[in-house]
């Protein structure tokens, strides 16, 4: 049967917020945290021109990582798109070698040659950072289909923003993954907006869960500013899959604070709608939880507060020294087919 959560039903009074541990809120509020002091930090020194080209900060969709990397094992893999500083930093990798790519730097974690939109770590079962629209969710389905095809109960979080949810490939890996009924978990984090057009600008279908339903793909939409709402759906999700169930799709519905890259000053929006989410920032709602709860002392706070302070100097100062990569490494790390006739020695 399919799992239709109406939006209505998707407001954070009606979601459960019990049994969770109070370590699970400390990890929620460290790797908030870190996501939201690194793409600062990296704004901060894009505008001092340290950092070129695109960025696409994750600011304000913070809970989406949290909620993700508090359910998932570590063996899963995830795969999205140009917006994943946070997605990369949830996944374990570090911001010294996060930074390092945004600077183009040979410790950066693709050795300066990714820059901002293409993260990548076998390591981390991280696959990208990807800068084609849409083109991560066929990588992702294949990624699913290697897992099965390996007898694993491994499965591939596969995340997409509202803007990419109109290609044909999303269709097509649909319809391939519930007939196979491969492991993958499809995320639209729906921001709200593409590159500045608004999703009802864009689709009659708004509520876009309901696009899996067609494929009679389990479907619910999720409030993405809670850790916590997101936590259980992707538990619920995953606990699904590994069953061998096939596929589920969860629509996260997030913000992002500022535009949809550095160079956007995003007028198409009204300074109430920021606010109206901000009002709700992930990062201050869970520490201002723990406090009213009593699930963490202030002190506690300020000691991750502290922690991921000194990390960002680091980090920064790590890039700032690092080499730059040697003209060499535009020979290597490139696919070669030795057998193709044009290839010449």
């Amino acid at each position: 049967m399919n799992t239709v959560v109406d939006k209505k039903k998707t407001s954070k009074g009606n979601l459960t917020t019990e049994g969770h541990p109070k370590e699970r809120y400390l990890f929620w509020f460290e790797l908030m945290l870190r996501i939201r002091r690194f793409e600062e930090k990296a704004l901060m020194m894009y505008g001092q021109q340290k950092i070129r080209g695109f960025c696409h900060v994750y600011i304000g969709q913070e809970a989406v990582a949290a909620g993700i990397e508090s359910v998932i094992r570590r063996e899963d893999g995830i795969v999205t798109a140009y917006r994943q500083h946070g997605i990369a930093l949830g996944r374990g990798i570090s911001s010294k070698s996060a930074m390092a790519e945004l600077y183009g730097k040979a410790t950066g974690v693709v050795k300066g040659k990714g820059g901002s939109m293409h993260f990548l770590s076998a390591e981390h079962k991280y696959f990208g950072g990807n800068g084609i629209v849409g083109a991560q969710i066929p990588i992702g389905t294949g990624i699913a289909f290697a897992e099965k095809y390996k007898g694993t109960d491994n499965l591939c979080v596969t995340m997409f923003g509202d803007g990419a949810a109109r290609q044909g490939a999303l269709h097509e890996s649909f319809n391939m993954a519930m007939s196979w009924k491969l492991p993958v978990l499809y995320i639209v984090e729906n921001n709200g907006y593409a590159m500045g057009t608004s999703v009802n600008r864009t689709s009659n279908v708004v509520e876009l869960y309901k696009m899996g339903l067609s494929y009679d793909m389990p479907s619910e939409a999720v409030d993405g500013m809670s850790p916590e709402a997101v936590h259980e759906a992707i538990a619920r999700a995953a606990a699904h899959i590994r069953a061998g169930n096939g596929p589920y799709f969860l629509e996260i519905r997030t913000y992002r604070y500022k535009g949809h890259s550095v160079s956007d000053p995003a007028k198409y929006r009204t300074k109430e709608e920021v606010q109206s989410y901000q009002d709700r920032d992930p990062v201050k709602m869970i520490e201002v939880k723990m406090l009213d709860e009593k699930i963490a002392t202030e002190k506690e706070i300020q000691a991750i507060k502290d922690k991921i302070k000194i990390e960002m100097e680091e980090a920064i100062d790590f890039a700032e020294n690092s080499p730059l990569p040697h003209p060499d490494e535009l020979y290597t790390d490139n696919y070669l087919q030795k057998d193709y006739p044009f290839i010449m020695d």
